[in-house]
């Protein structure tokens, strides 16, 4: 029997997910208007009245959503408001006004959530051949972040929480993903898998036992504070790659930013990570509101000086682009304030106020870190062609498809450029990388 469908959840994303969730409620909304479409995830949580101004969207979960998205299915199964109003983290509309409740506390609880392989008919299907091995998992043991980064979701989704996993919980799914599955790899999809070493300990004495090559994301002060005896764990564990937020070599910036973290910092983490067998994977936010052009040269500069320091270091370039103001259901008009931002041309920076309108393709660049509008053709430019060079200059690791000949050609093609700092207009290494393969860009299809 054909079952009916009443309620479509959506998670969720800035940037091109958004754009598929525009297109998908919609198109169920003008099909089925009676469907009840929920949206949950980074994006309402930080645009609620953007979400809510959208005529295909019902209810928005703002905030974690685990245990709030099922109070309000139930709470749905027979509409009452007073039900609805009770339900902390939902935005909703009564009497066709749309209503924000109270944001909902921070829940450790998926931290210790078990796996649920068993409602998947293949779970092998979820494995792929990846840098770190043949079959690698992606896991996640730890939720939140304790840092309130400026351009960050994860700092507007879970407000300076985080939660570790227990030794015992990895343990237990560690044991099922290799002995049932064959994974040989695994890759961390935590929002910052150095915390504390009090916490980690226990969690590298796991790896350590199981020994298989895996890659996370990591801080450099959270790497620079753990004790030799965590290092040689990190080291027989097989750590391969951490992922870490450089961001930018200017303090004030990191300042500015609300990282925690200093440039010295970053220099002495790519030592720390080169004399224990790690590659670090450092990710730079070019292009600042102050001064442009100035901050984008420093990093260039900067990266060339870790390229000498570890030439493996990987380097992944994005442009800074803060997040909206995020809604604040204690103060209502703090969603209302406009950061000072200002365009290229001079002119007052003003962020969409509906979801269509932040699904435009200039702000979809925006949400992903991939342009500004303080940015002139020039600087995009420059950019574009610095990281031209750069990656043919030293292809990432993580390219497990490109042949090993591809990549030499690359790299003695771009050589007197780099070297030179000549890279204006690279239009030779555009043209090989049409008729050669274009080379993996981990930025967009990560490992």
């Amino acid at each position: 029997a054909e079952q009916q469908v009443r309620i479509v959840g959506v998670t969720v994303m800035g940037g091109p997910q958004l754009r598929s969730a525009v297109t998908v409620s919609r198109a169920i909304k003008e099909r089925y208007p009676s469907v009840v479409i929920v949206w949950g995830g980074y994006f309402p949580t930080l645009c609620p009245v953007a979400s809510m101004g959208s005529p295909y969207v019902d209810y928005v979960v703002r905030g974690q959503g685990e245990e709030a998205f099922a109070e309000l299915l139930r709470a749905l199964e027979g509409p009452d408001c007073d039900r609805l109003a009770a339900i902390a983290g939902v935005s909703w509309r009564r009497d066709g006004a749309v209503v924000h409740n109270a944001s909902r506390r921070y829940s450790p609880a998926p931290a210790a959530a078990p796996l649920r392989c068993e409602h998947l008919d293949n779970p092998r299907a979820y494995l792929g051949r990846t840098y770190l091995g043949r079959s690698t998992a992606g896991y996640q043991a730890a939720i939140g972040c304790r840092f309130r980064c400026t351009f960050c979701g994860v700092a507007a989704m879970y407000r300076g929480k985080t939660t570790l996993s227990t030794p015992e919980r990895l343990e237990r799914d560690l044991r099922f993903l290799t002995r049932e599955l064959g994974v040989d790899s695994i890759n961390f999809y935590d929002h910052n898998f150095f915390d504390r070493e009090e916490d980690m300990a226990p969690l590298l004495e796991v790896l350590a036992k199981y020994s298989l090559p895996w890659w996370c994301f990591a801080r450099a002060d959270a790497l620079l504070n753990l004790s030799d005896r965590s290092w040689r764990l990190v080291q027989k564990s097989g750590l391969r790659m951490a992922y870490i937020g450089a961001e930018t070599p200017s303090d004030w910036l990191l300042h500015d930013i609300r990282k925690g973290t200093r440039a010295e910092q970053t220099l002495e983490v790519v030592r720390r990570c080169r004399a224990n067998g790690v590659v670090p994977e450092l990710s730079f936010m070019l292009a600042p509101p102050q001064d442009p052009e100035g901050e984008t040269e420093r990093t260039f500069e900067f990266i060339r000086t870790i390229k000498r320091v570890h030439p493996p270091t990987e380097i992944m370039l994005y442009v800074y682009t803060p997040l909206p103001p995020a809604y604040d259901a204690s103060d209502p008009h703090r969603n209302r304030t406009a950061l000072t931002l200002r365009t290229a041309a001079g002119e007052a920076l003003e962020f969409p106020t509906t979801a269509d309108g932040w699904a435009q393709p200039t702000w979809v660049n925006y949400w992903c870190h991939a342009d500004a509008p303080w940015l002139d053709q020039r600087l995009r430019q420059r950019i574009r062609d610095f990281t031209t060079v750069l990656g043919c200059r030293f292809p990432t690791a993580t390219d497990v498809r490109s042949p090993r000949w591809s990549r030499w050609t690359l790299q003695a093609l771009a050589a007197w450029r780099y070297r030179q700092r000549y890279y204006h207009r690279p239009w030779e290494l555009e043209l090989s990388q049409r008729f050669i393969r274009r080379l993996h860009d981990p930025r967009v299809s990560g490992l």
